[in-house]
């Protein structure tokens, strides 16, 4: 996370009011309940960010995410976090289904397993061209300014 982090805060700083943070919170959890609450890093920019709470790896199962979504007439969405290898996926594949434009930031991606966390760059990248778009922040910021 200390290499995603920094990049993922660039991200968050270009539109605190556009960002929701989604947060995996287990049924069964037995983790200390510092480790549940956002990054200090994060934190900052609640409110005006959104913080919505998820029981499952995908984001879209509680329907909170697309209702907040939907009322806010979102059609693409920019995606930093963790895991790559487990929520993210979960949450980006879902995502397509839906019909989102989906478009990573590589670099504010994180895993506990960087094996895991290149593959599934690497699968993002090659596999899902078509419906998943894998940039840096850098990259997707000049973008965004633009179309703003």
């Amino acid at each position: 996370m200390e290499r995603a982090l920094p990049e993922a805060v660039r991200l968050i700083a270009h539109a605190p009011p556009r960002t929701v943070f989604t947060r995996f919170i287990p049924v069964r959890n037995k983790a200390d309940p510092g480790l549940l609450e956002l990054m200090p890093a994060l934190t900052r920019f609640v409110p005006p960010a959104t913080v919505i709470d998820r029981q499952t790896y995908c984001a879209f199962t509680n329907r909170r995410l697309q209702a907040f979504l939907d009322e806010h007439q979102v059609d693409t969405l920019i995606v930093s976090g963790g895991e790559t290898d487990v929520c993210v996926l979960a949450t980006v594949l879902a995502a397509v289904d839906i019909g989102y434009r989906v478009i990573l930031a590589e670099d504010a991606l994180c895993s506990s397993s960087d094996e895991s966390h290149d593959a599934l760059i690497n699968l993002y990248t090659k596999r899902f061209s078509l419906q998943i778009e894998v940039a840096p922040v850098a990259s997707i910021l000049a973008r965004w300014s633009v179309v703003r």
